[in-house]
């Protein structure tokens, strides 16, 4: 088994060409293209779309087209989001992962429009994969729910609806699971379906992929405060200056770091049931090796 920055290294540009290709062949616009890949070359961990890998990896599966398709489907609509989440009517940032923000190089207008792109056309490739139709017709049905209006639109909502009020760590819970955890869940749950695995093994690892969702959001909050914005590629202290409800303005820093490291155990226990149901006893997984990645702060 790989460890998981070989994983990366190896699969990164395996989704990149996904998303590129097929975005090159569906634009018949340059402008709207070069604006889609500028924030799509911004860089990141691909996180999501990585954790959807993992989890076909986990059942011992063998990497395949349509993994590589879903994978690069569900990146193309966080990026979507990122760009939107950037604009001056959101949290109007000016950087996003060291480079200035699509609205700041393309202009709002073409950033709008290079998100709702991204959006749709996540969607044409998943609806243009060849596998099984009720399988496709199922990741399209789970995609839309963790993407829209219950999911991270609607958490979308409650974090700017909830600037500058207080809301109790259970609000909090609730809207950021929506907001970060949906599309992080689907990426589990994507993984589970394509592998046409049990229903108890799907419940030990969405209760994995719910603990990640909570665990990587405190992560970061915690970097908004902690974190250097020549690593991160974004200011800090954003959230306070936005007058944001997070776990660190509920929790404190000792508080948030607490509760972090408890949700990446909760997530380690139920990934211990389900390798127990695979029999995997020993060695370690690239899912263990994620809940490892969110620990680097």
């Amino acid at each position: 088994m790989a460890n998981y920055k070989e994983f990366s290294k190896q699969n990164i540009p395996v989704i990149n060409q996904k998303m590129y290709d097929f975005l090159e062949e569906a634009s018949e616009s340059d402008v709207l293209f070069d604006s889609m890949v500028y924030s799509l070359d911004a860089g990141g961990k691909r996180f999501r779309p990585l954790l959807l890998l993992a989890t076909v990896s986990f059942f011992g599966q063998s990497l395949e087209n349509a993994h590589y398709e879903v994978a690069a489907a569900l990146e193309m609509i966080h990026t979507y989001s990122l760009i939107h989440d950037d604009l001056p009517a959101m949290d109007d940032d000016d950087l996003r992962r060291g480079k200035p923000t699509n609205h700041k190089v393309h202009g709002e207008a073409l950033a709008i429009l290079a998100g709702d792109s991204l959006l749709t056309e996540a969607f044409a490739l998943v609806a243009s994969m060849e596998i099984d139709s009720s399988v496709k017709i199922e990741l399209i049905r789970l995609l839309a729910k963790a993407s829209g209006s219950e999911g991270m639109i609607a958490g979308q909502v409650e974090d700017v609806l909830g600037e500058g009020k207080k809301i109790t760590l259970r609000e909090l819970q609730k809207m950021h699971y929506k907001k970060t955890g949906m599309l992080i869940q689907f990426a589990v749950e994507a993984g589970v379906l394509m592998c046409s695995q049990s229903f108890e093994m799907k419940k030990w690892l969405l209760e994995y992929a719910q603990n990640i969702g909570i665990a990587f959001q405190i992560r970061d909050d915690l970097l908004d405060v902690l974190g250097d914005e020549k690593k991160i590629g974004k200011k800090t202290g954003a959230d306070e200056a936005h007058n944001k409800n997070t776990y660190v303005s509920l929790l404190g820093i000792e508080g948030a770091t607490k509760a972090f490291e408890n949700h990446c155990e909760l997530a380690t226990e139920s990934l211990k049931k389900a390798k127990d149901m695979l029999n995997q006893t020993e060695e370690q997984t690239l899912l263990e090796m994620i809940i490892e990645e969110l620990k680097v702060i």
